[in-house]
């Protein structure tokens, strides 16, 4: 492994040909249309370098959680449409307009102010369970009221839902879908797209995949469905040794002495560590697996708390130097396994990764 510059402390490597690799995974699974979700950066990774790297795939359009991302977007050159995923608010109404995105409409008085002020593009999103946003399908007055002020509304263009647990429960998709259809019967007319599926329903196949589906995490190369296909590492974290030194049996490593050696041991020094995105995971529990990382083609284990701007491991068989690149996710040890390790997921993991981390991108 080659670092970005002799000074680089910690960075991150990212695969763009593995990130289009799982986009048409996603797609030939569905054969429709990616809405890609960019938003967080693009989970972490560079939310402009992610949708250039996915234009040959000719997506509709891309997710985001703000108009600050969709501008964002905007000013690298991406031209397609862009749809705001956060609800709508009063205070968000106007900037979303003048920037010319599709806002996602989920309460009567919102429809109401956004038909009156444009006739712009916009989506509704139907809330079938997660409870979190968007007209409850189960309110049948709010879900009246809005399909009285789409009946003569220009812009009326998506609508949408979101699947709570379709990594999980299929049978909870296919409640969740026969709410949205239902609540979607109640309205004068069908708007041209029609979207609901995240990553995990969309390697479903066509059953839920609609006019658009939504892909989140498979993109970056995070499991989506435990009997689905395994998408391609697109993230690699990497971190140098900084230190090596030889601890002797019942000497402890890092705060509050949580671990101490059994046997003669050589600790390596990792310069990362939370401030960088590495999760300082004390309290994991029984059900978490040993935290270990990639060192000299081996996996060794994580010692010691996380901190702040570095962390330890134990190397037993001495083998380590400094300038050694150790490799934190995105090798032997994955992006998924080094989140439930963490007691995290891998969206967490993905998304927190620090400022200071240089971003590698090939």
């Amino acid at each position: 492994m080659t670092a970005p510059s002799k000074t680089a402390r910690a960075w991150v490597d990212v695969d763009l040909d593995a990130l289009v690799a799982n986009a048409r995974t996603l797609a030939a699974a569905c054969g429709t249309p990616l809405l890609p979700m960019v938003k967080a950066n693009g989970y972490g990774l560079g939310a402009a370098r992610v949708a250039l790297a996915l234009e040959p795939l000719a997506p509709w359009g891309y997710g985001v959680a703000t108009a600050e991302e969709g501008a964002a977007l905007r000013e690298a050159g991406v031209r397609r449409p862009i749809l705001v995923v956060s609800p709508l608010t009063a205070d968000t109404l106007e900037s979303i307009l003048s920037l010319g995105f599709r806002p996602t409409i989920g309460d009567p008085d919102m429809l109401r102010a956004w038909v009156a002020r444009s006739e712009a593009p916009f989506h509704i999103e139907i809330d079938t369970g997660m409870s979190r946003g968007g007209i409850r399908w189960s309110d049948a007055a709010a879900v009246a009221e809005c399909a009285r002020e789409v009946g003569a509304a220009q812009g009326w263009e998506g609508a949408f839902t979101h699947f709570h647990s379709a990594d999980t429960d299929e049978g909870s998709i296919a409640e969740q879908w026969r709410r949205f259809q239902t609540t979607l019967a109640a309205f004068p007319r069908q708007p041209p797209l029609v979207h609901a599926a995240n990553s995990a329903a969309a390697l479903c196949g066509p059953p839920y995949a609609a006019d658009l589906i939504r892909p989140g995490i498979f993109l970056y190369g995070g499991e989506a469905r435990p009997q689905g296909p395994a998408p391609r590492p697109v993230a690699a974290l990497r971190a140098r040794v900084v230190a090596v030194r030889r601890v002797a049996p019942g000497e402890s490593v890092s705060y509050g002495a949580t671990w101490t050696a059994d046997r003669p041991t050589t600790i390596a020094t990792l310069a990362i560590g939370y401030a960088d995105g590495l999760p300082r995971a004390t309290d994991r529990g029984a059900a978490c697996p040993p935290r270990s990382i990639e060192l000299r083609g081996r996996a060794v284990p994580l010692v010691g708390r996380v901190t702040m701007d570095m962390c330890m491991a134990a190397v037993n068989d001495g083998q380590v130097a400094v300038g050694d690149i150790a490799t934190i996710f995105g090798g032997l040890v994955t992006l998924d396994q080094q989140a439930r390790s963490a007691g995290t997921i891998a969206y967490e993991l993905l998304t927190s990764l620090g400022p200071r981390l240089p971003r590698r991108y090939r």
